[in-house]
């Protein structure tokens, strides 16, 4: 865990504007400058002792490992994120929180922190799904975690509760591939594929089959407490996918072994902005995109000004989704070769060629599901808080949270209402779930968010593995990486809930 600098420190680095304001006497002068050399001494000498002990090491043929990259993202400069704690003690104590109850802080967490409010509800709704009473064993719920993340092939979440599995007494053998967990936990393969990628093809029949396994069959309690780690975790891997999350130092693919550069710049520094090689690209951008912001403002001016003037027929508002809906299956994820998850990470899931990209291929039209037929307020709340107590109720503040989060900024502009701009996020990506609400005009959609916006939109929710930072660079070019991280908990919260609507009307269905 990095904690803030030390007081001391920070008195020497701003000892010129004491020494401006005040005359120092020379016994004090002199005082100051002993106490600053030997300061400067010690870390000379800790800094000496470190190598000698490295060369001990390495001589003896151990090898010694030093981080890949610099910091916690691959795309938000290291310093960036660590400054947030130096200044926010909310913060800073949620980080304290999270550390005693975990034994550690893990790099989502410290990207987070730009949206302490957010972390919070994330951090309190997660801790309760892993470790407090319900209705799954401990080993079981880190093995979920496992299968949802291994079908995104997002490493670092797979490893992550690999170890949290083991820790809590899981069988090793069941890391050998799903086929050796219990048939139970097997049976879960078919729910974990079709919610991952394509959720509008759940059916009460799929639900029926895990509730009616003789042996091997799910409680309707457990398969809540099942399908709500399922999407926590397919969603979490978009989030971890969008902000270019990295493994932590003792982490798989978090160290290497060899010796930094001579520059003491290596790739994987220029590639996490801490270089200098992506200043004056910077530049440039700005340059090119100067006046997005403005331009996206007034927008957003000329919109509201239309609401207030007009308002579109039940029949046009269902013809512009439906055009919407139509058009988003068109926007493409990615222009790379298809290439299959690695060996052991597809061992966690089954069929690895099923994907959202395979339907869009075939032209299969995605279902229309409205909104006021079954939404998380008036039904799935409710199913999901009866049958796993609290649990919908944390999930419930988690998406109210994410979605009313704002700070009346847009980059360098206060005072702004970003409301529609939010909501139009939201409901396009629940649109390309097929789920459509009839109060909301889906034209508003393609005048706020541009194309390389809607092409990292689709990218993080449908195939968050291939999201590269060229992807990450390409939208809102003025803005605060603060709010590229917002934009991700907005993914990430919208893609859960529809994933949980399909989900939970189905076992709805199943029930009635």
């Amino acid at each position: 865990m990095r904690h803030a600098v030390a007081p001391a420190e920070n008195v020497e680095n701003h000892s010129f504007t004491v020494t401006d304001l005040f005359k120092i006497c020379t016994h004090c002068e002199r005082l100051g400058k002993k106490v600053r050399e030997r300061r400067e001494g010690g870390r000379n000498r800790k800094k000496k002792k470190e190598k000698t002990a490295k060369r001990q090491l390495s001589d003896l043929g151990i090898r010694i490992p030093r981080p890949l990259g610099n910091g916690p993202s691959k795309f938000i400069p290291e310093k960036e994120i660590l400054q947030i704690s130096k200044v926010d003690s909310r913060t800073q104590s949620i980080f304290e929180d999270a550390f005693a109850a975990l034994g550690r802080l893990d790099n989502i967490s410290l990207v987070m922190g730009f949206h302490p409010q957010y972390l919070e509800s994330f951090l309190r709704t997660q801790h309760y799904l892993l470790q407090m009473d319900g209705p799954l064993p401990l080993h079981y719920r880190h093995y979920i975690g496992i299968m949802a993340a291994a079908r995104h092939q997002c490493s670092y979440l797979v490893n992550l509760h690999v170890n949290d599995f083991l820790q809590v007494g899981g069988d090793p053998k069941w890391l050998n591939g799903l086929f050796e967990a219990p048939q139970k936990l097997q049976q879960l393969g078919e729910l974990n594929k079709i919610l991952a990628h394509r959720p509008w093809l759940l059916t009460k029949e799929h639900i029926e089959g895990l509730l009616k396994a003789e042996e091997h069959s799910w409680s309707l309690a457990e398969l809540i407490h099942a399908v709500v780690l399922l999407t926590h975790y397919h969603s979490l891997a978009s989030f971890t996918f969008g902000c270019g999350i990295t493994p932590e130092i003792h982490c798989d693919g978090g160290h290497t072994f060899r010796p930094p550069s001579l520059s003491q710049y290596c790739v994987c520094d220029i590639a996490n902005g801490n270089g200098h090689a992506n200043h004056h690209d910077d530049l440039l951008g700005n340059q090119d995109m100067c006046g997005e912001v403005e331009v996206l403002m007034e927008r957003m001016k000329q919109l509201q000004e239309c609401r207030d003037d007009e308002e579109a027929s039940q029949e046009e508002m269902a013809t512009r989704f439906e055009r919407e809906k139509t058009e988003s299956m068109l926007v493409v994820t990615s222009e790379d070769e298809e290439s299959g998850p690695p060996r052991d990470i597809s061992r966690h899931f089954e069929d690895p060629s099923y994907g959202y990209k395979d339907f869009s291929r075939r032209g299969e039209q995605v279902p229309t599901f409205r909104a006021q037929d079954y939404s998380w307020e008036d039904h799935g709340f409710s199913l999901v808080n009866r049958l796993y107590p609290d649990v919908g109720q944390m999930l419930d503040e988690k998406f109210h949270m994410v979605y009313n989060l704002t700070y009346n900024t847009m980059a360098t502009h206060k005072d702004v209402d970003t409301s529609m701009l939010r909501r139009a996020i939201w409901n396009y990506i629940h649109c390309m779930f097929g789920i459509r609400y009839d109060d909301y005009d889906y034209g508003e959609i393609n005048q706020l968010l541009d194309r390389s916006f809607k092409i990292y939109i689709k990218t993080i929710v449908c195939s968050p593995e291939k999201t590269t930072k060229r992807m990450y660079e390409s939208f809102w070019r003025q803005f605060q990486h603060s709010e590229k991280v917002h934009v991700n908990l907005l993914l990430m919260e919208a893609r859960m809930q529809a994933e949980l609507l399909y989900a939970l009307r189905a076992i709805t269905r199943y029930m009635t």
